[in-house]
């Protein structure tokens, strides 16, 4: 999956779908320390964040925003007040927007479809497919 943008474009658009300033950040960790999931993921949110401030466009193929959880400890521990999941939710829609989906429902057996309750593929078809 390769993105061709440049960094400057990447920043521009992740600050507007999200609305955050993401300059505003100054890698205190404070939310890496706080997510949940930061182990999962192959960048931390201090090092999703500092990916866009250098406009590596890499960030966009980062496991990160797919395994955010959106469940806000970031966002309210952040002494700069950064809504990291909205920058999380910005970096799938844009991943989404090229066409790149997350989820196929060929890939998990049909006894496994059956257990699996409904609200999860309907919260997961709404985040992870475009």
């Amino acid at each position: 999956m390769e993105f061709e943008i440049s960094g400057d474009e990447l920043v521009r658009k992740v600050e507007e779908l999200s609305g955050q300033n993401i300059f505003s950040c100054y890698q205190c960790g404070i939310c890496t320390g706080s997510c949940p999931f930061a182990a999962e993921m192959d960048l931390g949110p201090r090092r999703m964040i500092a990916s866009l401030i250098e406009g590596r466009a890499e960030v966009l193929q980062s496991n990160t925003p797919w395994v955010c959880a959106s469940c806000f400890q970031c966002v309210v521990r952040c002494p700069n007040d950064i809504d990291i999941a909205a920058v999380s939710e910005a970096l799938r829609q844009m991943t989404q927007r090229r066409g790149i989906d997350h989820i196929d429902l060929s890939h998990i057996p049909a006894e496994e479809r059956k257990r699996i309750p409904q609200i999860a593929f309907v919260g997961n078809f709404r985040r992870m497919t475009r």
